[in-house]
């Protein structure tokens, strides 16, 4: 609720009475700055000197028309501009940028590719770089603007997406990542996607491959990693696209459409750069979103990266500049490595290689001809191939040489000769043979080495692995040689191959007591090996395998020191002691086998000792923390003496009863106080069955008797005085008449009248029929007046069967002959099929009867209902799931409730609640809604239904939600939001009255999956004690969540069989305190959890696909089955809640029969023919549900009896085909495509848009078609008509005026004559004008009939001052209103409660109506796609469409929705709910705060914490933890800002203008936000805005550096965060699944090798000083020690995998973050910015915000400064303190800031 609403709740601020004088009181005199415009008008005209009311009234009607039309077309041209922002004045900061901290070894003067280059100058090349830029400008305005989300939403169980193996590539990449290495994280990656349901697929294009060769450590990778994900992994990799424009790429696209593609925004080169600019712009062109690899990050449950959804700009880039896109793609690829040249002048061709390697190949398949190890062959091939072709390279050099240069004199390197080649290559098989026999244990503790290869090794190198590419290019193509390709990853290790070239160089030539053997087993090994090569090499002689080294050359440059140093002193690891007894109950068990410091260790003697800290004062307040201080002084029906106040609670409790009533029918029920409620359900009625009865209770049942009969006589006489006129209106006219039958219907109790009606009814619709028929002739019949006939039968015969007689079925028989249903007929009368009477056959139906009911009656199909009453229930008769639901809480048990949206499931939440009203006055229903809109709701709802006298003091219904509380702790039932309930269960004050809960009720549990705030949802299940009730329309798998809960009940239930109760006396305290004389009712204890399921929606929803086609729209009905595939149906089976509408079942059949008329089945499944339709009358819902199941198995079955082809044929029939239009055509034919909804009267309807300003837009979109729609019917006399009786009306009240006496007595005759005359004018004039201005029902889309004018302007009063209370009042007055999150309280309920009442039908609204809110409609219309509009919103969306009651059937449009993504809501299931993660250091903290301070501390029943001064060794809170535990929503800036504090950098800053001033400088005001911005709200941009800078023109864009002090402050935070977080991990490692960890995480790669004999020579190579007890070993490999854990940015890629522990679980504030290319990714300077120009539009166009989420974050963070300023007066002893003074000046300097926009 908005605070400003105190004219109805009273704010819980410091200063109470401030608040109570709102700025929002309805009767009050208000701010100038404040008043509409309206208010303007009226003033203009007693200026102008107006005298007539009317006259007023109209002319002022069309001056706001016109003003109002004139200020939207301001807006237009405002926001035109905005759109068609130049971005000239964008430019990049560095034309190529490339990521040289990963290609660290690159192009050189003595390595180099030559490609097959075009001149750089030529004009072609000079226009595609043009152009490229201009591409390049366009993906980042683009990119800019995407959207930081959780990638995988609702899809992820059935959709796939692509990852573009390159970009994956480019994303692992590091400098000092070894080979393995490199392939842990890649399948790291890929693993944590896969582990949370993902399904995707890989690609790697072949052209990209070019651009790697300058790089052939890269290029190797890549090679190696595609063949590894091809053989070792289930992933599928697709390697046979040449390029992202190739055809075939296209054609996979179209038949795949995958959910997003995750590409890379920069490559090592501005040449790779460009291409994936390309590829970004043709994925985004296709209509497939993209996802960048850069800024992703990882929680337990999600992966959020940075989204951006394809929209018709890129479609419309992409068509405009196709043919450029063509060519400069082809240009990037055309750059063709052909040869390479080594130390300047040795040159080699590629074709050459190739050649050697295939030759090569041949010769080792003859000598190895039963295959091998992938390592042996990869490294006996790459050496002969390298040795061969470098000898050759020098060979021919030595002949040609002559009078060139020699190499040093051009600043070359000289070449190795052959022999030291040889050496390295004998080095490269003994590296291959450690991996062979190694395991990874032991590799682990190899020295980390410190030297690089110098400049004459590395074109070598280079050259080798350029042949180790070719080799695994060759190899893959072979398949009639076996070869084992489970170790791709470790083919080589270059850390381990410097270690032995430093040991065989330096170590080794010192003498004997340094040369170590190799092993026998390996020695031999090698041996063979070199041998191998040597056979290869054939005609070369290279020596023999030893010695290893022949020549004295040095490999390794020669710089201190050779090894990374591993002595580092790690502080004593261990926890700190804790004597708690919570924490030796809890985690006892895990702390004996964790290490403890010893009581003298330094971390434990430097403590800091605070006082402890007790919380005695309200937060936000000040005042003393008791009950009597919780409790309001006046509330509902309390007598204050303040008669200001009581004026405030009537006025509250007025509209409170008059919202709620638009919410439901029926007056509010007075409860009384009852004691103990029966807790058998069926004690009602047993009650009733007395043998005995008293003369009374016989006297009463003969009154109700005779009152019954009394009724049923009146009711008859009713229905006498009805019957001739409503047979003649269904005869004029059927619509009108059958509607006027069927309310008259609703209002009869009596069953024998309700029976005489249908039978009138019937006979009414019978004559229709045949009076069409004849008029007919042979023209088509209109059947939906045969609809009305069998519709009729239906009825009579399930619902009034007792009361059927002889006559009455001869009747509905002869009407079944007259449609044409001679078998029904029989089937009815029970006799034998009668001759053909001519006369009838004129008035047949001409289709067969099952088919009629299913194609025409459709949703007229009865359902099954029960006809029993329940004496639980008055206004309805339960269906047996809400039986079940009374069941369970009448027997105190908990419940999950699953079932579609409007189905009565709320029913049991009001029952709950009235059960608990009339037990006593102290027990608590608590009612937990997701948003504070739905909170508004449920109260409107308990003030219209409850009403109960109770003592002073006490309420029936009270609200707490984060920005306002009312009545909180003495109400019986508390609405509220999770947040705020959690923080009264874990408050210790509030123990008491958590016991005093007897019911919570949660709405829309699924916000248990959501992405924010999800955790304090399973807080709540887990915390509570009493019965609860979880309801939701969308939870697919509600049989887990209802084990997970019943477990946690199980739990309580031992926990308190083993609490001794302690003897409190809470209750007679409350009782004493407030005179009642009744307790808390002990009620029987449960704790059973029940599942009520119940899948049928009241309303079937057909969906429509619209779409533009010329002037006109196509609108396609899109049958459910036609957003299958054949693979979905094979991999996933045909969804659960894929339901079909009876006439879609009769399509499914038809086109299942056309595809294939051989069609075994085809005659079982004839309507006609089907065992539940065959000679059934009625047909049921029910009856074609189990129609539809056998159809969607014989379905599946096709499948798997090999019919795929005729499947796809099927779905491709029921595919509609829209049509694509631009999103400028889209918007300008919106405003038709409503009224095109009123014509086929799908009205009212919601519009779904996902953009505040685009529903704003569409609204007043509406509005000026209809006023223009108008103008051009109205006749153009009409405005001077209007003028001329203005005029005359002006000139009468003139007269008026003139003959108005100033004694009535004195008139003379004449003169009352006149006055007569006059007035009788006037009348007629005002008559006149009023037709004139009436709004003609054409250009209106609103219902007059359906709200009087004294309730339409008591709503309109409502918001006469808010800021758009006079744009939302002329929009209504049109039946058109917008609805959205950033609208003030008041204007969305008044949109509400219009849409509710039928005056409004047409509404524009984001997802805020998702959520619960109550506004049933005819239809749903989906206007604008966006990553939010999911398969959970979609559902609870569509959901509104189908009022029960009103609409037979609801009806769902998707307006230029991209037809694959309306494929893919349709056919994706509900997403699962996975449990949080929810655990935190602040949870931790306000759980120790509890058990300390808790009132019953029985009941009730960390390093970091401790070292950081908020629990002492006693798990005391104390000093700030007060302060962290109410900022908890932000943690880790919650403890950065105590950090501040401690420090005193606030009061070094706070320093007013002069000494002794309570006033500040903006420039010290500017910093506060600056600081706080870079705490609280971060918003991170995407890596590469940063590289391009732009002129704003109003914001800065990307938020200044913290000032250096506070800065120094967050690093010493860091750092000792660090220390601990480091410390924890090293301590967890002992709980780590060691053989997991040497095993790779996707491919389950294992590394273990038992077989290992051990080697003297490896035990040489081995650091024994090295601590790795924390670190992946595969981290190890790349120079990893436990060390690097102290570093937050290592611990991603180095801890232990199975410890499931990454950086996000550590509280560290990042004052920089960087993106895997090492790229910093900029915060948004949103919150500074705005404080600086106080403008929205300039968020929106400057800082890449959109308005809502601006708004939703600016008003997140005002909240914010607010509380960290009442929270500081708290604190601090002096209430003139500068940093408080400083807060709270800057939290009203930003309120006011935001209140103006």
């Amino acid at each position: 609720m908005d605070s400003a609403e105190a004219d109805f709740w009273k704010v819980d601020d410091d200063d109470t009475s401030k608040s109570a004088s709102n700025d929002d009181e309805d009767n009050e005199s208000m701010d100038s700055g404040k008043i509409g415009l309206t208010q303007q008008f009226k003033r203009e005209d007693v200026e102008s000197g107006s005298t007539s009311d009317y006259d007023d009234e109209n002319e002022t009607s069309d001056k706001e028309e016109k003003t109002f039309m004139q200020m939207l077309k301001e807006m237009a041209d405002r926001e035109k501009k905005t759109e068609d922002r130049d971005y000239s004045n964008f430019y990049s900061t560095s034309n190529s940028e490339e990521v040289t901290q990963q290609a660290s070894q690159t192009e050189g003067k003595d390595f180099r590719v030559l490609q097959d280059r075009c001149d750089s100058q030529s004009p072609e090349r000079v226009k595609h770089l043009g152009f490229l830029e201009r591409l390049n400008l366009h993906i980042w305005t683009s990119l800019s603007q995407a959207d930081y989300v959780s990638l995988l939403k609702d899809f992820v169980e059935s959709e796939f997406f692509v990852i573009d193996g390159d970009s994956l590539l480019l994303k692992c990449l590091c400098k000092e990542t070894e080979y393995l290495t490199f392939f842990y994280r890649v399948e790291c990656f890929l693993h944590d996607f896969t582990e949370k349901g993902a399904k995707y697929v890989i690609v790697f294009f072949k052209d990209a491959e070019q651009m790697y060769f300058a790089y052939p450590h890269f290029l190797f990778l890549r090679t190696a990693l595609i063949e590894h994900l091809k053989h070792n992994t289930d992933i599928s990799v697709h390697t046979e696209f040449s390029n992202c424009l190739s055809s075939e790429w296209e054609i996979f696209l179209k038949n795949s459409y995958p959910y997003f593609i995750i590409v890379s925004d920069v490559g090592l080169t501005s040449l790779q750069t460009d291409y994936l600019c390309i590829f970004i712009a043709h994925s985004l062109s296709k209509k497939i979103n993209v996802v960048l690899t850069s800024g992703q990050e990882y929680d337990t449950l999600r992966v959020y990266g940075y989204h951006l959804q394809s929209l018709w700009k890129h479609r419309l880039f992409f068509q405009k500049h196709e043919k450029d896109l063509q060519c400069a793609c082809e240009t990037i690829v055309r750059y063709t490595a052909t040869s390479l040249c080594l130390y300047g002048h040795l040159k080699l061709s590629l074709k050459s290689i190739q050649k050697e390697i295939h030759q090569t190949i041949l010769l080792l398949k003859q000598l190895w001809p039963e295959g091998s190890d992938i390592r042996r062959t990869v490294c006996v091939l790459a050496c002969a191939v390298v040795l061969k072709l470098y000898s050759n390279m020098l060979k021919n050099a030595d002949t040609s040489v002559g009078a060139e240069e020699e190499p040093s004199e051009r600043g070359e390197s000289k070449p190795l000769s052959p022999e030291e080649a040889a050496d390295l290559c004998r080095m490269q098989c003994l590296t291959v043979i450690f991996l062979l026999h190694m395991p990874l244990s032991r590799r682990v503790q190899i020295r980390i080495i410190k030297s690089r290869w110098t400049e004459r090794v590395l074109p070598l190198m280079k050259m080798y692995e350029f042949c180790t590419h070719f080799v695994l290019t060759n190899l893959s193509d072979t398949n009639d040689w076996k070869l084992d390709l489970t170790y791709l990853p470790d083919l080589n290790d270059d850390s381990l191959l410097r270690n032995l070239a430093h040991y065989y160089e330096m170590e080794y030539c010192e003498g004997f007591k340094f040369q170590k053997e190799l092993g026998k087993e390996m020695e031999n090994e090698y041996q063979f090996l070199w041998d191998t090569i040597t056979k290869l090499a054939v005609k070369y002689d290279f020596g023999d395998a030893f010695p290893v080294r022949n020549t004295s050359q040095l490999f390794l440059e020669q710089k201190q020191p050779f090894f990374r140093g591993c002595e580092e002193e790690i502080p004593d690891i261990g926890l700190i002691p804790m004597k708690s007894d919570l924490v030796e109950a809890y985690a006892g068990d895990v702390l004996k086998v964790l290490p403890v410091l010893e009581s003298n260790d330094p971390a434990v003697t430097s403590l800091i000792k605070y006082k402890e800290f007790d919380e005695l004062c309200h937060w936000h307040s000040g005042r003393p923390l008791t009950e009597e201080y919780e409790r309001a002084q006046c509330s509902a029906d309390a007598k204050s003496k303040d008669p200001n106040e009581r004026r405030q609670i009537q006025k509250l409790q007025t509209f409170y009863r008059f919202y709620g009533s638009t919410l439901e029918d029926g007056t509010s029920k007075t409860i009384v106080n009852q004691g103990a409620m029966p807790v058998n359900a069926n004690t009602v009625v047993k009650k009733t069955r007395k043998t005995h009865k008293s003369k009374a209770e016989i006297i009463a049942e003969e009154n109700k008797k005779r009152l019954k009969i009394k009724e049923e006589k009146k009711e008859q006489e009713q229905w006498k005085a009805l019957r001739m006129s409503t047979e003649k209106e269904i005869k004029q006219n059927l619509t009108v008449g059958i509607n006027k039958l069927e309310k008259f219907l609703k209002t009869l109790q009596s069953r024998s009248v309700k029976f005489s009606a249908e039978i009138a009814g019937l006979s009414a619709c019978s004559e229709v029929w045949k009076e069409h028929c004849k008029k007919q002739g042979n023209n088509p019949k209109d059947l939906s007046i045969a609809v009305q006939v069998m519709r009729r039968i239906h009825i009579l015969l399930e619902k009034y069967q007792d009361l059927l007689e002889k006559s009455h079925l001869q009747k509905l028989t002869s009407c079944l002959r007259l449609l044409g249903f001679e078998n029904l007929a029989c089937s009815l009368s029970g006799q034998v099929r009668e001759s053909d009477d001519q006369s009838i056959s004129n008035y047949t139906t001409e289709v067969r009867p099952a088919r009629f009911q299913l194609q025409y009656m459709d949703y007229y199909l009865l359902r099954e209902e029960r006809n029993d009453p329940d004496p639980r229930v008055q206004h309805f008769i339960p269906d047996t799931w809400q039986r079940e639901l009374l069941d369970a809480v009448d027997n105190n048990e908990s419940a999950v409730i699953v079932a579609p949206t409007s189905s009565g499931k709320t029913y049991a939440s009001y029952y709950c609640m009235e059960k608990v009203l009339k037990m006593s006055n102290e027990g608590v229903v608590v009612y937990v809604a997701p948003t504070k809109a739905l909170v508004n709701q449920v109260v409107g709802i308990i003030y219209s239904r409850f009403t109960k006298k109770l003592p002073d003091g006490l309420v029936v219904c009270g609200v707490f939600t984060r920005d306002y509380r009312h009545d909180v702790m003495n109400c019986q039932i508390l609405v509220t939001v999770p947040q705020c309930l959690e923080i009264l269960m874990l408050s210790p004050r509030c123990q008491e009255w958590t016991k005093r809960i007897q019911y919570v009720i949660f709405d829309e549990v699924h916000c248990l999956g959501g992405e924010i705030g999800a955790e304090v949802w399973e807080h709540l299940l887990v915390t509570i004690r009493c019965p609860f009730l979880a309801l939701s329309a969308t939870i697919s798998n509600p049989e887990h969540l209802t084990a997970w809960l019943q477990s946690v009940k199980r739990y309580w239930q031992h926990a308190e069989n083993t609490i001794e109760e302690s003897s409190t006396n809470s209750t007679e305290n409350f009782t004493r305190k407030y005179k009642v004389k009744s307790k808390v009712k002990e009620q029987k204890k449960s704790y059973r959890v029940r599942l009520v399921l119940y899948e049928e929606r009241y309303n079937d929803l057909e969906k429509y696909v619209c779409s533009i086609k010329g002037t006109d729209f196509v609108i396609e009905h899109c049958h459910p089955c036609a957003a299958l595939t054949v693979n979905h149906i094979e991999s996933y089976g045909i969804p659960s809640d894929l339901s079909l509408s009876p006439r879609e079942s009769l399509q499914l059949y038809d086109t299942m029969l056309k595809v294939w008329p051989e069609w075994p089945r085809a005659q079982d499944l004839d309507p006609e023919e089907f065992v539940l339709f065959k000679n059934k009358v009625v047909i049921k819902k029910v009856d074609v549900r189990k129609y539809e199941q056998e159809l969607k198995k014989e379905l599946t079955e096709w499948i798997v009896t090999g019919q795929r082809q005729k499947v796809h044929e099927l779905l491709e029939c029921l595919k509609p085909q829209p049509v694509d239009c631009s999103k400028e055509e889209k918007w300008t034919k919106f405003a038709c495509f409503v009224d095109k909804l009123r014509e086929m009267d799908k009205l009212p309807a919601i519009f779904f848009i996902f953009g505040i300003r685009s529903v704003e837009r569409a609204a007043q979109n509406i509005y000026s078609n209809l006023l223009k729609k108008q103008k051009n019917e109205q006749d153009p006399n009409t405005e001077r008509e209007k003028e001329n009786l203005r005029e005359k009306l002006r000139k009468v009240h003139r007269r008026l005026k003139k003959l108005q006496p100033f004694d009535a007595k004195k008139v003379s005759a004449s003169k009352s004559e006149s006055i007569v005359v006059a007035l009788s004018e006037k009348e007629h004039l005002e008559k006149k004008l009023k037709k004139l201005t009436e709004i003609p029902s054409a250009c209106t889309y609103a219902n007059s009939k359906a709200v009087d004018e004294n309730t339409l302007a008591k709503i309109f009063n409502r918001v006469r001052f808010q800021r758009k209370g006079y744009e939302q009042k002329m929009l209504a007055l049109r039946g058109i209103g917008y609805h959205h999150g950033s609208m003030a309280f008041r204007e969305r309920q008044v949109v509400e409660m219009l849409f509710r009442l039928g005056y409004i039908k047409v509404v524009t609204a984001t997802g805020t109506l998702a959520l619960g809110i109550n506004m049933p409609c005819k239809s749903v219309v989906f206007a604008e796609d966006s990553i939010f509009l999911d398969a959970l919103n979609y559902r609870q969306m569509s959901g509104r469409a189908g009022r029960r009651g009103q609409d037979m059937i609801g009806n769902v449009f998707f307006y230029d929705i991209p037809l694959p993504k309306v494929e893919r809501l349709i056919k994706s299931n509900v997403p699962q709910l996975k449990g949080q993660f929810p655990l935190t250091i602040s949870l931790v903290l306000r759980l120790m705060l509890l058990a300390a301070k808790a009132d019953d501390k029985a009941d009730a029943r960390a390093k970091f914490l401790i070292q950081e001064g908020y629990l002492d060794q006693a798990g005391n809170p104390i000093g700030f933890a007060g302060l962290v535990t109410h900022l908890h929503y932000y943690e880790p800036s919650n403890f950065v800002l105590v950090s501040f504090l401690v420090k005193g950098l606030f009061h070094k800053l706070c320093q007013p203008i002069e000494e002794g001033s309570t006033d500040f400088s903006e420039d010290v005001m500017e910093k506060l936000v600056l600081i706080l911005a870079n705490l609280f709200g971060r918003r991170y941009l995407p890596a590469g805005t940063a590289k391009f800078k732009n002129k704003f023109y109003q914001s800065k864009v990307f938020l200044e550096d913290l000032p250096e002090d506070f800065a120094e402050a967050v690093y010493e935070y860091n750092s000792k965060v660090e220390r601990n977080f480091a410390h924890f991990l090293l301590t967890a490692a002992k709980l780590a699944d060691t053989e997991q960890e040497y095993r790779l995480p996707l491919s389950k790669t294992d590394f273990t090798f038992k077989n290992w004999h051990g080697s003297e020579l490896a035990s040489y190579l081995m650091d024994n000083t090295k601590n790795i007890s924390a670190i992946s070993p595969f981290a190890c490999l790349s120079g990893m020690i436990d060390h690097d854990l102290f570093q937050a940015v290592n611990i991603n890629q180095a801890v232990l995998h199975s410890l499931k522990i990454n950086v996000t679980n550590c509280p560290l504030l990042h004052l920089e973050k960087y993106d895997d290319q090492g790229r910093k990714r900029p915060l948004n300077a949103y919150a500074l910015d705005f404080y600086k120009h106080g403008s929205l539009t300039a968020l929106t166009t400057d800082n890449w915000l959109n308005e809502g989420d601006a708004y939703y974050h600016l008003k997140d963070f005002s909240l914010l400064i607010k509380a960290i300023g009442t929270s500081l007066s708290e604190l601090c002893d002096n209430p003139n303190d500068n940093v408080l003074l400083a807060f709270q000046k800057l939290a009203e300097n930003y309120e006011n800031k935001l209140a103006a926009v």
